[in-house]
């Protein structure tokens, strides 16, 4: 069917694409719609998620840190330098962790004093170069596949203080089901992490749109600001800032 073969060459082109779009597109029912995309990935050429459609398997598995850091190195670089526009000298900001967090604590270089706080053992090593930083390093059990940590010890610790950023990596976005991550362990400190920030910042390359972990972070309407690579489908773009979500691409 040529509207069956449409539907792929869009996804294509925007990786996802929202039956409402569709709808439009071809000017049909959202059952019609519905239908061809149950048809089609039975057929295993995409992945329903609700409210649309992928080419990309929406699950994600854990994977090392060493191997996480090769990947979408000049987006996540191109994200870190956008992201630290946002610091001003004397914030308290929070780091959680991630490569795209290590990026930013190695493009962080404001020669004046930041309260730093941060999950990651890589980037308080990266931050402890300044000696103008007061770093945090929460404490507790860690994660060998993130070089992180997690745990009672470091909710404790969050409970005492404030930051007015935090800049939060995920391994997923979905614009229903909200920020993810692989671990159940970790989501449960970014939550506390998002209890202690006046402004949610998360910082992620387009290759995590229309992904999910196991651990739900938050909702998509917790977040401030996403700042994310030119990758991002339009589709998902409009659909974030209808929210009133600020969406930074660059």
């Amino acid at each position: 069917m040529k509207r069956h073969q449409a539907i792929l060459e869009l996804l294509e082109k925007e990786t996802y694409v929202s039956v409402a779009h569709l709808c439009d597109l071809f000017e049909v029912s959202a059952v019609t719609i519905r239908k061809d995309l149950k048809l089609l990935e039975d057929k295993g050429l995409l992945f329903r998620t609700h409210g649309g459609a992928t080419i990309q398997n929406p699950y994600i598995n854990d994977r090392h840190v060493s191997e996480k850091e090769k990947l979408n190195v000049k987006e996540k670089e191109a994200i870190a330098e956008a992201a630290i526009q946002l610091i001003k000298p004397n914030d308290s900001i929070m780091i959680a962790s991630g490569t795209t967090m290590q990026m930013l604590a190695k493009a962080i270089h404001i020669e004046e004093h930041l309260n730093i706080t941060t999950s990651s053992l890589n980037v308080a090593l990266e931050l402890t170069n300044s000696p103008y930083y007061d770093i945090l390093q929460l404490g507790g059990n860690v994660r060998h596949s993130s070089s992180s940590v997690t745990g009672h010890f470091s909710h404790s610790l969050l409970e005492n203080i404030s930051c007015n950023l935090l800049f939060l990596g995920v391994d997923g976005i979905d614009v229903d089901h909200g920020c993810t991550t692989t671990s159940l362990e970790e989501a449960i400190l970014n939550k506390k992490m998002i209890e202690s920030a006046q402004k949610i910042i998360v910082l992620a390359d387009s290759s995590k749109f229309n992904r999910k972990g196991f651990g739900k972070i938050c909702a998509i309407s917790d977040i401030h600001h996403i700042i994310t690579d030119s990758g991002i489908s339009n589709t998902v773009a409009k659909e974030i800032k209808s929210m009133g979500i600020h969406l930074t691409v660059v």
